[in-house]
């Protein structure tokens, strides 16, 4: 078996506000559109976030996104007005993050260089 493409999966309440809040975080409105109450973001060749509609659920996914420069990129989301935490380091990666409207946690990690 050959897997060619992952997607992260949000569950949302509110599909509308949620569309926004993305587009302002990822910085771009969602690639694809497939069908009605859901949005997908490609974040790399084969990688990517769909959002979608289901309240029952909303609010219960935890997604972790591997950055290469944590400090610009919490940065970059503060600048924003993205309320992302304050970037704690544990032995191998430092990490910060951050919950959507309904609650889903999306954090931001970067390996640290051991060599």
């Amino acid at each position: 078996m050959a897997i060619t493409n992952v997607l992260a999966e949000l569950p949302v309440d509110d599909f509308d506000a949620a569309l926004n809040w993305y587009a302002h975080l990822f910085g771009r409105p969602a690639e694809r559109r497939p069908m009605d109450g859901l949005a997908e973001w490609q974040l790399t060749e084969s990688g990517g976030v769909q959002v979608f509609h289901a309240p029952d659920t909303a609010g219960s996914a935890l997604l972790t996104l591997s950055v290469d420069d944590l400090p610009r990129h919490h940065a970059d989301l503060a600048a924003r007005d993205l309320s992302v935490r304050e970037i704690t380091t544990g032995e191998q990666a430092r990490f910060a993050s951050i919950a959507d409207p309904d609650g889903n946690t999306i954090t931001f990690a970067e390996l640290l260089d051991r060599t």
